[in-house]
C-alpha cells in the first residue's frame, strides 16, 4: 500500500485532489488559531475553543492515527440561482448537504483501500464535522495555499472545493509539497468585502462576515446595513468569486450537487412568502437546514429591507 496508489484511486473515484501526510502536531498553525481566539473574532462559534487540542494534533482525536488522506471535491456549480441580484445562496448549499455526499464517497474510497490491507481498526472519516483543521492539512500535503480570504486555493482549480479526510493507522509516505501564498499583491477579495470582515490579509472577523451572520449567528440582524448583504440571505461567496484563480473554476461533475428545478425557479416573491412546508420541501437534505426555516425567514426579511 502505497501513497500514490490512494492518490490514484481517489482521481478515478472522481476526487479532484488528494495528498497524504502524516498525523503530527499542528504547531505553527494552531499558534495562529490560538493568536484569532484569543482576538475574539470567533463570535458565536463556541464550538471552536472546545477539544482545542484535538484540534491541533490529531492523535488526540482518533487514537492510532499515522496518516491522513486529505480530499479536495469540486462543487462549483453549471449555473446560479435566481437573478443574481438578491435572494442568493451560497454555491456550496445548491444541492445535496456535502457532508453526507463526501463522507460516503470516502468510505468508499476506505474500502478499496481496506481492499489491499485487510479490515483497518480505529479509521476515521472526517468531513467539516469535528474538531480538525480542514485547511491545514490540505495545505500540509500541497494541495493548495491559504489566501488572503482565508479560503484553501488550489493554484489551477480555484476554492470551490470541499475538504475531506480519512485518519488511518498506516505509516504512509507525506505527498506533495506545502505551498506557500500565491495572491501576490492582489487584494481584490479584501477591498470586495462589503462588511469589512477581511481585516487584513489572512484575518477574518466572523462577526462582521455574510457567512456567518446568515447562518451560524441566531441573534437580530438589527444594527446590521441590509445593502451591505448584497442579497446574500444564506452564506457568501463574494471573496471567492473575485478571486483570480476562480477563473479556473470548472463546473462539477458531482449530480448531487446540482441545484433542483424548484430551487432554479424561485424569484422574489417566492422567497418573500416562504413557509415551513416550503421550506422543508426545498431544502429536503440541504445544508441550508443548519439556518432552519426561522433563521432564513430572518434573513429573508432582513434583505427584504434594502432599497
Amino acid at each position: 500500500m502505497t501513497s500514490e496508489w490512494i492518490i490514484e484511486e481517489a482521481e478515478q473515484m472522481g476526487f479532484d485532489a488528494c495528498g497524504v501526510s502524516c498525523a503530527t502536531r499542528l504547531e505553527e498553525e494552531s499558534a495562529h488559531v490560538e493568536q484569532w481566539l484569543e482576538s475574539q473574532r470567533e463570535g458565536e462559534m463556541s464550538y471552536l475553543t472546545r477539544n482545542k487540542e484535538k484540534r491541533y494534533d490529531p492523535r488526540l482525536l482518533a487514537a492510532g492515527t499515522k496518516s491522513i488522506v486529505s480530499v479536495l471535491y469540486n462543487y462549483f456549480p453549471k449555473q446560479t440561482l435566481g437573478d443574481g441580484e438578491r435572494y442568493k445562496i451560497a454555491k456550496y448549499a445548491y444541492g445535496a448537504d456535502y457532508h453526507d455526499v463526501l463522507k460516503r464517497k470516502l468510505h468508499q474510497l476506505l474500502g478499496r483501500i481496506e481492499t489491499q490491507t485487510g479490515k483497518l481498526s480505529g479509521t476515521r472519516v472526517f468531513v467539516d464535522s469535528a474538531p480538525v483543521l480542514d485547511r491545514a492539512w490540505a495545505v500540509r500535503c500541497g494541495l493548495g495555499f491559504i489566501g488572503k480570504n482565508t479560503a484553501l486555493i488550489h493554484p489551477k482549480k480555484g476554492s470551490f472545493f470541499f475538504i475531506g479526510h480519512l485518519f488511518l493507522p498506516l505509516d504512509l509516505t507525506e505527498t506533495g509539497q506545502v505551498l506557500t501564498n500565491r495572491c501576490g499583491r492582489c487584494t481584490r477579495c479584501i477591498d470586495a468585502c462589503p462588511t469589512g470582515a477581511l481585516e487584513a490579509p489572512f484575518w477574518l472577523d466572523a462577526r462582521k462576515c455574510i457567512s456567518y451572520l446568515t447562518i451560524e449567528y441566531k441573534g437580530s440582524l438589527d444594527g446590521h446595513d441590509p445593502e451591505q448583504f448584497n442579497g446574500w440571505m444564506y452564506g457568501c461567496d463574494i471573496c471567492q468569486d473575485v478571486c483570480p484563480y476562480n477563473g479556473f473554476s470548472l463546473p462539477c461533475a458531482e449530480p448531487e450537487f446540482q441545484p433542483s428545478e424548484r430551487l432554479l425557479a424561485m424569484r422574489e416573491a417566492d422567497w418573500k412568502n416562504l413557509d415551513q412546508a416550503g421550506f422543508d420541501a426545498l431544502f429536503k437534505g440541504s445544508a441550508v437546514k443548519r439556518a432552519g426555516y426561522e433563521g432564513l425567514k430572518r434573513n429573508i426579511d432582513f434583505i427584504a429591507r434594502e432599497n
